[in-house]
């Protein structure tokens, strides 16, 4: 019996996971076909990316999720709604300092625009909506996979924008064939440490250690907090595991290290392996904020400010559906003590290899 052959429909390029994704599908489902959703400004850019790809025939679609039919002409949508099988809906605004109209249009209006696609696709196997471990907002304690709503408070647009978009794909599970996927902070590959952008967190722990100060940065806050990350190749395999699972239909899974290592301990391997050691005094979380907003820092610092939360923050996120849907295919999270020198060696590099003349008051600009 020949093995189905599936029509993909994917957004979220060029972000560093949709990008990925794109090329891991391709060779994996050679025989497969990638409708790839493209704004136009980055259309020169997907059509040589595409080119270089080897595996499934990749078509690019201009358009825009947050508009209506995702912008695309009549003749394109009715195409999608007669072939596409699977859909993978990446395309969001994550910039944890962007203004909450911008968030909503693009990631709630967006997700509803995807979720009307996905209504009229008349051979859909399933819809893989990617959100956020960090819908769970201000809560802390152990948080369930299948917890949404409970009341609690958001930090900034990007945590309250993808819960309010993740209300509305939960809400049509009972009439489509949904998959939820929540990331954690998601860092380089593990085996060669790339990634495209230093952002939250990540970006906030490289900061403290890798800047010009001959001393590094003190961690804000006592660092006790475990800082869950997670490597794109886990993602990436992982989330092609579980969509072509049958089991997953209906289900959320969190995407995360189920063991991770606290906020200190990473950033004291990141200072070791940069030759530095972290002072043994902490700061408070509020003076470490109203640092941040010094003048020469402010500029590169507005989304870090907004990360130090994240390393001060007792949340541990239950991974039970992941692991059950991943048994048996080798797909697991690698402890982050085994990948850390790869992210913090192509830190260095970037780093060192950046051009002195822009950004000079981000080391990692």
């Amino acid at each position: 019996m020949a093995a189905t052959q599936h029509t993909y429909f994917i957004t979220g390029y060029p972000g560093f996971i949709g990008k990925r994704l794109v090329k891991h599908i391709a060779e994996n489902d050679p025989h497969g076909r990638i409708y790839l959703l493209v704004q136009t400004k980055f259309l020169k850019e997907a059509t040589q990316y595409a080119r270089g790809l080897k595996g499934a025939p990749i078509e690019i679609l201009t358009g825009d999720v947050a508009d209506m039919h995702l912008g695309l002409s009549g003749e394109e949508y009715e195409r999608l709604c007669g072939e596409v099988t699977q859909i993978f809906h990446l395309a969001a605004i994550s910039y944890l300092g962007m203004p909450r109209s911008v968030a909503q249009r693009v990631n709630v209006d967006g997700t509803r625009n995807v979720l009307e696609l996905a209504s009229d696709c008349k051979h859909l196997k399933r819809l893989n909506h990617f959100s956020t471990c960090y819908v769970s907002g201000d809560r802390v304690g152990v948080i369930a996979e299948d917890e949404l709503d409970r009341g609690q408070g958001f930090r900034n647009a990007y945590e309250e924008t993808k819960f309010e978009a993740e209300k509305w794909v939960q809400a049509a599970v009972p009439r489509l064939p949904i998959t939820i996927f929540r990331p954690a902070t998601v860092v380089g590959d593990s085996h060669t440490g790339e990634i495209d952008r230093f952002d939250g967190p990540y970006y906030l722990g490289m900061l403290l250690v890798l800047s010009p100060l001959a001393i590094p940065l003190p961690l804000p806050g006592n660092g006790v907090a475990p800082l869950n990350v997670v490597p794109v190749d886990f993602v990436l395999k992982a989330v092609w595991a579980i969509s072509r699972n049958p089991l997953a239909v209906g289900r959320t899974v969190h995407l995360v290290d189920p063991n991770p290592m606290s906020a200190r301990r990473v950033y004291e391997r990141i200072a070791e392996k940069a030759n530095k050691r972290l002072p043994r005094f902490n700061v408070p979380v509020r003076a470490a904020d109203l640092f941040l907003r010094l003048p020469g820092l402010e500029k590169v610092a507005r989304s870090q400010r907004a990360a130090i939360n994240y390393v001060n923050h007792l949340a541990l996120y239950s991974c039970h559906y992941t692991l059950e849907l991943l048994e048996g295919t080798g797909v697991r999270c690698p402890p982050l003590s085994t990948y850390l020198d790869k992210l913090v060696d192509f830190a260095q590099a970037h780093y060192r290899a950046k051009d002195p003349g822009r950004d000079a008051d981000d080391p990692l600009a």
